[in-house]
């Protein structure tokens, strides 16, 4: 959906939640609040929106995590991804996620929305905004450390290699990960924090790589000095 189908949709239920609202009998209160709701989901999106429109070629961004900081600029070359990391996290979706795949010597994956809460845990790793991406696989992008690059479905399911639409990870390890060029969209790389990485993929973890102790991405937000 792209930036003015989301508008038109949201100003729509404004329009419907304020007209249905004005009846002062039962149910009124419900009705207003529905339209103040509305309202401020319409202020939200067109706040993100005026965002997205000034974006520079390649932003930062400050994934903040409960072990630290992760600051991650996105690529101008993928234009696809970068749009949809950033359309994200400017509205919230990542914050209150976890990390619910970590692989010493591989990589730290999130971006799943199911783990928002511990009662989905079997189902980590599934979860998403409903869509994918059209794959950006360039030569010239490496799974080299600190690397962000978007997590996908298998080839047999998912013969064009599209990306999932939130799930993301990042390289710890560059040999560990090198047989992954070319497979997969690499989007973005750190450029600090590449300690909290070290940090977060020495955890204690089960079989899957689910932290024995969680760890949560308190928010995704763009850098105030680098952008």
């Amino acid at each position: 959906m792209n930036k003015l189908t989301i508008a038109s949709v949201l100003c729509s239920v404004v329009l419907l939640a304020v007209s249905c609202g004005g009846n002062p009998t039962k149910g009124g209160e419900q009705d207003d609040k529905a339209a103040s709701d509305s309202v401020a989901m319409a202020e939200k999106a067109t706040k993100v929106m005026d965002k997205l429109a000034n974006l520079p070629a390649e932003p930062v961004f400050d994934i903040k995590t409960t072990l630290g900081t992760i600051k991650v600029r996105l690529y101008s070359d993928t234009p696809k991804h970068r749009e949809n990391f950033a359309k994200l996290a400017l509205s919230g979706y990542y914050d209150g996620l976890q990390f619910h795949r970590i692989i010493k010597n591989f990589m730290i994956q999130g971006g799943d929305p199911l783990t928002k809460t511990m009662d989905n845990a079997a189902s980590f790793g599934t979860g998403g905004p409903g869509y994918q991406i059209e794959a950006e696989i360039l030569p010239n992008h490496h799974h080299k450390k600190g690397a962000l690059a978007a997590a996908r479905k298998g080839d047999i399911a998912n013969p064009m290699k599209e990306s999932s639409g939130s799930q993301f990870y990042i390289v710890q390890s560059e040999e560990g990960c090198r047989h992954l060029d070319g497979e997969y969209t690499i989007f973005g790389e750190t450029i600090d924090g590449l300690k909290v990485i070290d940090d977060i993929a020495a955890v204690q973890t089960d079989q899957r790589g689910l932290p024995t102790n969680p760890i949560w991405i308190i928010s995704v937000e763009l850098d105030p000095e680098l952008n």
